[in-house]
């Protein structure tokens, strides 16, 4: 009898050590996938403000015909910031820097271009203008609370694959950190006012 009640002993450890590995491994999966739908909200709200840019260059091109190196500067950093693609499930910290780098040139483009409008008074009073503005500043923020979105997401996360003992569970079934979004580094500076 002493044998068979340590073999149930043993036995009851054993299914509830594979029941705690299943249960660790499903809820890493789940919190994975949250980073990954997290992500696609970050490049569909960036992919929504691209496919506004051509229709709002050629809005400003219009009234500001010779302005065409600040046109072609906010296509070409268009482009380069399209072409980026990343794969949330292997992302590095190196890649979200150069897909935040790509997203923030295309940024400045579009404040020169802003920029640019306000020389044109007949530019600032068309309403195809007017409705382009509005939705880039919308998208602007619709991006700064998807990428809060997935910094959350990868928070929780990376507590969950480095905090023990699923961190072992982790290590043994390939989950890794997420990288975040940064701060812009030229964020951490005070601006200087001069009068």
């Amino acid at each position: 009898m002493t044998k068979k009640v340590i073999y149930l002993a043993v036995l009851a450890v054993v299914a509830a050590l594979v029941l705690w590995v299943i249960s660790g491994y499903n809820a890493m999966v789940v919190a994975e996938e949250n980073v990954e739908s997290a992500w696609s909200h970050v490049e569909n709200e960036y992919q929504r403000r691209a496919d506004a840019v051509p229709q709002l260059v050629s809005t400003v091109g219009a009234y500001a015909k010779h302005e065409s190196a600040t046109l072609q500067g906010v296509m070409d950093a268009r482009a380069k910031a399209t072409q980026i693609t990343i794969d949330p499930a292997n992302a590095t910290p190196d890649q979200l820097a150069a897909f935040q780098n790509a997203q923030g040139e295309l940024s400045q483009a579009l404040g020169r271009l802003m920029a640019v409008s306000e020389a044109y008074p007949e530019l600032k009073a068309d309403k195809g203008f007017l409705t382009l503005q509005s939705q880039i500043e919308g998208n602007e923020n619709r991006c700064t609370v998807a990428r809060d979105l997935y910094n959350e997401q990868a928070r929780e996360f990376n507590q969950m694959v480095r905090m023990f003992p699923r961190n072992i569970i982790a290590g043994m079934l390939g989950f890794s950190k997420k990288p975040y979004f940064e701060a812009d580094k030229a964020a951490h500076k005070a601006p200087v006012v001069e009068f």
